[in-house]
């Protein structure tokens, strides 16, 4: 048994089955997710889109059932890619992407699950719509917004922040709350949510990337 097994089996454990598990994959190669896949595990994430076009369709040819969750910001010239690759996007942060999101679902008749990206920390250098516009964003979204995500400031303690987006969910009708990663997962269990993003937990550390 690999390490990111072993590692996956542990993550799963902390779970409990009380929300389904992105595995983190950007950054690894194919033949290093191989292993995971083979144990089970069929949700992954990555943060860019030129790097899983790399990867998932020759994944998906040899696997059935991969659901391929978007994680990292996206560019509104690259939402025909999202969308033909990708099952879920969760990060959809702007009216553009919105727009650009709805136009290419319909186009290429592939309904996706989206979530908003809410930035509870105001971070500045970090994506997502700040707290106080999230009642307009999502009032004026084109697409069938299913929850919410977030990213809390590293420095910060997650609670406040998962509590937030938990309140701001439950206000707008929404069920499904992606938060939580290697580090403070199971706090995110304990504040509802419904999809954890987890990498270096089961893959290690990430290569570093040159060039």
């Amino acid at each position: 048994m690999s390490d990111a097994v072993t590692r996956l089996k542990a993550v799963n454990a902390k779970i409990g089955g009380r929300a389904r598990l992105v595995a983190v994959s950007k950054t690894f190669e194919a033949d290093e997710i191989v292993p995971v896949l083979e144990a089970g595990q069929r949700i992954f994430g990555e943060n860019r889109v030129q790097e899983a076009q790399g990867k998932w369709p020759g994944l998906r040819a040899r696997f059935e059932g991969i659901e391929l969750h978007l994680i990292g910001p996206l560019q509104s010239n690259k939402a025909a890619e999202a969308v033909a690759l990708f099952d879920v996007i969760q990060t959809i942060d702007r009216p553009k992407i919105a727009e650009a999101i709805a136009k290419e679902m319909a186009k290429q008749g592939k309904p996706l699950k989206c979530f908003v990206q809410v930035n509870t920390g105001r971070e500045p250098q970090k994506a997502g719509v700040m707290p106080e516009d999230v009642d307009g964003f999502l009032k004026s979204c084109p697409l069938a917004v299913a929850g919410l995500m977030c990213i809390p400031p590293a420095e910060d303690d997650p609670q406040p922040h998962f509590k937030m987006l938990k309140d701001m969910a439950t206000r707008h009708g929404l069920t499904e709350l992606s938060m939580g990663m290697s580090g403070d997962f199971e706090t995110a269990l304990e504040e509802g949510a419904t999809y954890v993003r987890v990498g270096s937990a089961i893959f290690g550390s990430r290569p570093k990337i040159t060039g």
